[in-house]
């Protein structure tokens, strides 16, 4: 027997494209997201989450034909955010292949939408999303529509408050260390791995599995997510679609004994 925590690539959508960001701001045009969606098929990654990081600020809804056409291409699960604000949405991306969806935004405006979610369909496939960015004085700060709007409420009393409304998980995200590739913010991640009992995504400053090694088994993430890890190679942060081999993981201590 051995502990196989969940490894998560989050790609990004802007107007239909696949892109990246730096603590939120100034996306890169990576390509295009079908052909992406194929390469970590191929490479049977854990699981999958697509957020769309426009559909909030412009308030449009999910954009149906896209991702109909990824769920098609993707044999993982998959997870989606953005632009959700209603049940009928919901029930509309898991009839195309969504396992989970991830509430931020439409989370704070409504909070009965994350309950009723839950309700219907299950705590399990509800996830909601907090993302943090550090103050002037380093305070976090919890925000939404993709960084842009302040909400009341440390990221621990969010976290709190979104388990008591039934969400199955947390995705908790760093603004600060969004791209940096320099490590997760570990105080962040324990302290709010340390006040729930539902699981902690860690997302915002993965650039190794050895920086995976240490949210998951030191700061008590139950799975760690990443975008620039996955998607840039190399000093220069070419594109290149990559994943760690199981052998790296093992050694690294990634994936080791239960």
């Amino acid at each position: 027997m051995f502990h196989r925590p969940r490894l998560i690539p989050c790609l990004l959508l802007s107007e239909g494209n696949l892109v990246k960001t730096r603590k939120f701001k100034d996306p890169v045009y990576l390509g295009d997201p079908i052909n992406a969606v194929k390469i970590f098929s191929e490479k049977c990654v854990d699981e999958l989450c697509i957020q769309d990081i426009e559909a909030s600020k412009k308030g449009v809804g999910p954009d149906f034909d896209l991702l109909s056409e990824i769920a098609t291409e993707a044999f993982m699960p998959l997870s989606y955010g953005g632009g959700i604000t209603s049940i009928e949405q919901i029930r509309r991306l898991f009839r195309i292949g969504f396992e989970k969806v991830i509430l931020n935004t439409a989370w704070q405006d409504n909070p009965d939408l994350l309950t009723e979610a839950a309700v219907r369909f299950g705590s399990q496939s509800v996830i909601a999303s907090i993302d943090v960015k550090q103050d002037v004085l380093r305070r976090p700060r919890c925000m939404t529509q993709c960084g842009t709007r302040p909400v009341e409420g440390t990221p621990v009393e969010l976290a709190r408050r979104a388990q008591e409304a039934g969400a199955g998980e947390v995705l908790l995200n760093s603004i600060d260390r969004d791209s940096a590739m320099q490590g997760y913010d570990l105080k962040l991640v324990k302290s709010v791995a340390e006040a729930v009992s539902i699981p902690v995504i860690a997302c915002g400053g993965a650039g190794s599995a050895a920086d995976m090694e240490v949210v998951l088994h030191q700061a008590g993430a139950h799975a760690a997510a990443a975008g620039s890890m996955f998607v840039f190679y190399g000093p220069r942060r070419a594109v290149l679609i990559h994943v760690p081999e199981e052998k790296e993981l093992f050694e690294l201590g990634v994936y080791r004994d239960a």
